[in-house]
């Protein structure tokens, strides 16, 4: 990995693919510290961008971060269990916290959690599934307004290209350091989590990912040695689960009631709509009677628009919730109500 630390003006990144800002102290003064995670070389005959487009794509991105960090990094925080260390950031004004499962390990452990200026308070690991790393634990003093970056009820849509950011304490709070930040992109997202080539370190686990919004899109969970190869929860393990990792639940297998089933394999045809392409024998998706050729275009009341966003927004539904679908069969629209089950172990989709 090399290391540069430059002014961004003087920088020149034709081939640069990602890069980590690990502290921005002053953005008055465009010093950022980069990280060169990789050089990637482009396709054969594609034309390298000039350096002044490559500069100002990078600026724009280092803007968003920038203008972001100030609002989000008082709600990132360093969790401490005996020896260990680890992150989380707090989701609402009564202390509230995200992390990993493998962080909080169990329900009703008391852990110290250090504050991004230092001050330690007290907080209690909740519920937690085990299947896909993702755990909830609650500070003690809920009377106090807790710095948060508030959390979506829905799950944000991601695709690969974007870029994100990484927050967290590897090694443990510094308090001269800070939280460290590191910027990449998403690489591949399934069901229950995202890869990207952010940057990560021992302590980064159950810290937050941030798209450019500043919305919390995922939770550090595993670290690999190749930079490619990080692994985070997504949010929708957590909207699915939140009522019974809210209660101090363990979910141990994803399928289990803690995902919807709809049993339809889907994909955008030409036109760029959501068709249905295969009906499942015996799925809630036959039962209801979808057929294959249907043109999906609302769930409940929001427009479809992508796969990946009606395939995530029926795993973020519990089975046994009831959904209203609106398709288009032979130009004729039509309404159907399915009420989803749980997810075969088998299927992957």
């Amino acid at each position: 990995m090399l290391i540069f630390r430059v002014q961004i003006g003087l920088l020149c990144p034709y081939f640069l693919h990602s890069f980590a800002i690990m502290s921005v102290r002053c953005p008055s003064l465009f010093m950022v510290t980069f990280f060169v995670a990789g050089l990637s070389c482009l396709p054969a005959g594609a034309a390298a961008p000039s350096a002044e487009d490559a500069l100002a794509a990078l600026g724009r991105v280092q803007q968003q971060v920038q203008a972001l960090l100030p609002k989000v990094r008082p709600a990132v925080v360093a969790i401490r269990i005996q020896d260990g260390t680890a992150s989380g950031v707090i989701i609402n004004s009564t202390g509230l916290v995200l992390t990993a499962a493998h962080v909080a390990e169990k329900p009703g452990r008391e852990v110290r959690v250090v504050l991004h200026d230092g001050q330690v308070t007290r907080g209690t690991t909740l519920g937690l599934d085990k299947a896909t790393d993702a755990a909830l634990l609650q500070l003690h003093d809920t009377e106090r307004q807790w710095p948060h970056v508030p959390l979506s009820r829905a799950v944000v849509a991601v695709s690969p290209g974007d870029w994100c950011f990484a927050l967290g304490h590897p090694g443990g709070f510094d308090r001269e350091r800070g939280v460290v930040l590191r910027v990449g992109k998403i690489i591949r997202h399934t069901a229950n989590s995202l890869q990207t080539d952010c940057v990560l370190m021992g302590g980064d686990s159950g810290g937050p990912l941030l798209n450019l919004k500043g919305e919390v899109i995922g939770i550090h969970s595993l670290i690999w040695e190749e930079r490619d190869h990080n692994m985070h929860v997504s949010m929708a393990p957590f909207l699915r689960s939140w009522e019974e990792m809210k209660n101090s639940l363990v979910i141990r297998t994803w399928g289990t009631g803690s995902g919807g089933y709809l049993g339809a394999a889907i994909d955008l045809n030409p036109t760029g709509q959501v068709e249905v392409l295969r009906v499942l024998e015996g799925s809630p998706a036959q039962t209801s009677g979808l057929l294959a050729g249907d043109i999906v275009e609302a769930l409940e009341t929001q427009p479809v628009t992508s796969t990946a966003q009606f395939s995530n927004a029926i795993r973020a539904r519990p089975a046994g919730e009831e959904i209203l679908l609106r398709v288009r069969r032979a130009g004729t629209v039509h309404e159907m109500r399915v009420k989803l089950t749980a997810r075969p172990k088998e299927e992957e989709g």
